[in-house]
């Protein structure tokens, strides 16, 4: 972590000989993971501050925090993109971000300055945790980053995390507010019924069990995976014979459809707990954490799943609980819209327009689970959403197409500022706002680039 060090000393220095301090966050969970690791960090400091999530930087935003009394502003898991801008409006800033950036500045902290990659390597929470170890003793916090690299994905390329998300798990499994080890990746470990943990499995996608609940109970009965009168056990409730025989029985299940040997060997990788939290709950499991995080701050709730963050496993855990069964829900309905009206594809994409009809705060996440079950695997998936000020753009890949040549933060931030919006992001996933009346033009444009980019490879 060294060659970041000395650039978070020189941020943790700026935050300390501040006065007022104004923490600005992204609303997915690897923002709300970072404001927390910061806030804690400043209150652990005995500093003050006011804290705000946003869904997207923009120049009208950047002029009201412009306008605000506060000396500094801590902007987290955003701001790189805009760094010429906020330098223009004269914003004293620290930003703490993983994005690709736009320029540099000495109280810029951000991987890809130092040619370390953003996307998988380490996470907005990642590089806010090296901001707050330079505020003091903040080892605790690990758990958090960790939690923050798993909601952006950033285990998915290699099966574990790496690069410097490798090194902060290191340092949370000495601070015991870490534990990793060889699992099933299926998404509920901790919280579904085994039957349901393969029925709702989208990534991987498991041929004849993804969508069939009763070919998921049939394929747990005749393996001898035990049921008892209250329903089915949990996976943390059966023991390791019985997890092997899962294992086991969905390997051969994912042989005999054809699916290919590097795919079918995701279904095993590293998973990560948190042994601080109660078993059996959201918290327990970095994956699952990161969903219930999710939950509230694209509902407008960002301040619940902050105070989850920081402790609160009380009345803001309870309303963090019903926010994540409304947001389920809701990802269950943009599902099933999309498997509805099907999606438009194109030479190098496919797309789908929700209109009004799936929030653009979770379109991005029905795009990404849409790819399995509704779209083609060898393209990436563009979705559009109607908000207040233009359509909302999200892009999902997959690290094959990356490995192809794909980059849709590239490439969208391009289309988009061909017909006057703003994008970025990750090589594969990416967001972007556009104005209405642009689709047309834009996906024209994205098509050809993302094409360009396969063709280059």
């Amino acid at each position: 972590m060294h060659r970041l060090d000395k650039r978070a000393r020189h941020c943790a220095d700026t935050i300390l000989k501040a006065g007022d301090i104004h923490v600005v966050s992204h609303i997915d969970a690897d923002g709300l993971t970072s404001a927390a690791i910061i806030c804690t960090a400043l209150e652990r400091a005995g500093r003050d501050y006011s804290v705000e999530f946003v869904r997207q930087l923009d120049v009208s935003i950047l002029e009201g925090i412009a306008d605000n009394n506060s000396t500094l502003t801590v902007f987290t898991d955003l701001g790189s993109g805009m760094l010429d801008q906020i330098t223009k409006l004269g914003i004293n800033a620290v930003i703490s971000d993983h994005h690709i950036p736009a320029g540099d500045c000495p109280t810029h902290l951000n991987p890809h300055v130092f040619n370390i990659n953003g996307a998988y390597e380490i996470s907005g929470a990642g590089i806010t945790f090296l901001l707050a170890r330079a505020l003091g003793d903040n080892n605790d916090l690990a758990g958090l980053a960790v939690v923050g690299a798993v909601g952006d994905l950033q285990h998915v390329k290699h099966g574990k995390l790496t690069g410097i998300n490798r090194q902060i798990v290191g340092v949370g499994r000495e601070s015991s507010v870490l534990h990793c080890q060889r699992d099933l990746t299926l998404f509920g470990k901790q919280t579904r019924p085994v039957y349901k943990m393969l029925q709702y499995s989208s990534d991987p996608y498991l041929p004849g069990l993804t969508g069939n609940e009763d070919a998921c109970i049939a394929f747990l009965k005749d393996i001898g995976v035990r049921y008892h009168g209250e329903g089915w056990l949990r996976w943390i409730d059966l023991n390791d014979e019985e997890k092997k025989k899962v294992v086991t029985g969905l390997m051969r299940q994912c042989i005999s459809a054809g699916i290919p040997a590097y795919k079918i060997e995701r279904l095993v990788g590293e998973v990560y707990t948190l042994p601080r939290e109660r078993e059996g709950t959201e918290t327990r499991d970095a994956s699952e954490f990161s969903t219930l995080l999710n939950a509230t701050a694209r509902y407008d709730r960002a301040k619940t799943g902050l105070a989850v963050c920081m402790g609160d496993r009380d009345k803001e855990y309870e309303n963090a609980i019903h926010l994540l069964a409304e947001h389920r829900r809701n990802l269950v309905e943009g599902i099933n819209l999309v498997k509805s009206q099907g999606v438009v594809t194109l030479d190098n994409l496919q797309y789908f327009d929700a209109g009004s009809k799936i929030k653009d705060t979770i379109v991005g996440i029905v795009a990404g689970m849409s790819a399995s079950s509704v779209g083609n695997r060898n393209l990436p998936i563009i979705a559009f959403a109607n908000t207040d000020d233009g359509v909302k753009v999200s892009g999902r890949g997959n690290y094959d197409l990356v490995r192809k040549g794909l980059n849709l933060g590239v490439s969208l931030n391009s289309a988009a500022q061909a017909v006057g919006g703003v994008g970025g992001g990750h090589d594969v996933a990416a967001g972007a706002t556009i104005p209405q009346g642009a689709k047309s033009e834009f996906i024209r444009k994205l098509d050809q680039m993302i094409g360009s980019q396969l063709r280059s490879s």
